[in-house]
């Protein structure tokens, strides 16, 4: 009894996620219904929490995914209950991806859960386990791109249109940079199991700095506008102009911009 109890208990939905999700709601009713005064503070809310809540989705999916691969010890550290503070450092795991998002539009891939490998049989397993975070946010750029390619915007207000256009930006950007395969992130782990051990090796020391190498790259212009068009390109494909989620962006960093001007000019009016 006592056991059935505690992975209850680990599994249990951790009352900070559904704090989060609450402020997702509220925010998201209050960007659509204009009943903000200042509809920049309720998108940049939206967009935050929004965004803290995928990442919390894709931790859970790497987690959810390697327990049923055979690491039983998932649950004991809180992975499966949904709690951004489990995953990892909350500097790390949250203010980092939320301060690259104000400053850039990136979505940095966040937190991360230790998984206890040697667990774990099967090359495929292994891919696996590290493909389920980025599908994670491919599933939720899914969700957030679904109403512009289905036409489905008739009625929407702009406000709460540019807000998901942004948070789709967010989410193509975690997908895209998290299986680029490069020592530290997911798409490494997708393709390393099936890699010879000598090669494994050589890589290991440089999995810590993959990540900063990757955000080093995106500082150059000419890399950083390749970046920039491919996602475009995507957005667009789903129904989403560069025009909406520069307005996203726009909206979102209206507290913090000295661009409060330029917006409508543009007709990014908040």
């Amino acid at each position: 009894m006592t056991t059935a109890t505690t992975r209850h208990s680990e599994r249990r939905i951790s009352p900070v996620f559904v704090g989060i999700v609450a402020v997702t709601a509220v925010t998201g009713w209050a960007t659509w219904t204009g009943f903000a005064e200042q509809p920049g503070v309720a998108v940049f809310l939206f967009v935050t929490a929004a965004w803290i809540v995928s990442l919390c989705l894709h931790e859970y999916a790497h987690a959810r995914t390697a327990l049923h691969s055979g690491d039983i010890s998932i649950g004991a550290k809180g992975y499966l209950t949904l709690n951004p503070l489990k995953y990892t450092h909350a500097l790390l795991s949250i203010v980092l991806p939320v301060i690259f998002v104000i400053m850039g539009g990136i979505g940095l891939p966040g937190g991360a859960v230790f998984i206890e490998r040697n667990r774990i049989r099967g090359r495929w397993r292994h891919s696996l386990i590290s493909a389920a975070g980025p599908l994670t946010n491919v599933l939720f750029a899914v969700v957030c791109t679904a109403p512009f390619w289905l036409g489905a915007l008739d009625g929407v207000p702009n406000d709460f249109r540019f807000a998901l256009a942004f948070l789709a930006l967010l989410q193509v950007t975690a997908a895209l940079l998290n299986f680029l395969p490069v020592p530290g992130l997911d798409g490494y782990g997708v393709i390393e199991p099936w890699l010879s051990y000598n090669i494994r090796r050589q890589v290991e020391p440089f999995a810590p700095f993959g990540l900063l190498f990757v955000f080093a790259l995106l500082w150059l212009p000419a890399v950083n506008g390749v970046f920039f068009d491919v996602i475009d390109t995507i957005l667009k494909s789903l129904g989403i102009s560069d025009f909406e989620t520069y307005c996203g962006q726009y909206l979102y960093n209206y507290v913090f911009s000295g661009l409060r001007d330029v917006g409508p000019n543009i007709g990014c009016t908040p």
